[in-house]
């Protein structure tokens, strides 16, 4: 299974919100801590903001934060939520190798194999990401940060 760079960014973003742990934190220093593309983050954090899972600030001082704890955002849930599709592969059937849909083998075991990939990030929820959280705050320079804040 292949998630998409938007469904990464995704978490990525919500770690490092979790991480922050209520304060609000800007697209930019999410931008530094993974150096990834700051228009691309800002498309993601848009599609978060709009399914619930943060809360957006504007302003000069303003920020994104978790709309929920941690715990209560599931791991398998967001990455449904963020990717078009999950299938592994499309249908063959305009190429006449799958004219019943029953008879596809490849393509109902590619389905249960992409059902076992979700039922397991089910059994993870955000917080559970966060665990190792002082060494995750340092790696992701949220120390360093906070220093800067006014």
């Amino acid at each position: 299974m292949r998630l998409t760079l938007h469904t990464d960014y995704a978490l990525r973003v919500l770690i490092q919100t979790a991480i922050a742990d209520g304060k609000l934190i800007t697209i930019n220093d999410i931008a530094e801590s993974f150096d990834i593309s700051k228009q691309h983050l800002m498309k993601v954090v848009n599609d978060l903001s709009q399914k619930g899972y943060l809360d957006t600030v504007r302003g000069r001082n303003g920020g994104i934060r978790l709309r929920r704890p941690p715990r209560d955002i599931n791991v398998g849930q967001v990455v449904r939520d963020t990717e078009d599709k999950l299938d592994v592969i499309g249908c063959l059937e305009r190429r006449g190798y799958c004219r019943i849909e029953r008879v596809c083998v490849l393509r109902g075991a590619l389905q249960d194999a992409t059902a076992a990939f979700l039922a397991v990030l089910d059994g993870y929820t955000l917080a559970d990401l966060i665990r190792p959280q002082k060494a995750l705050s340092s790696l992701l320079l949220l120390d360093h940060h906070a220093a800067r804040a006014p």
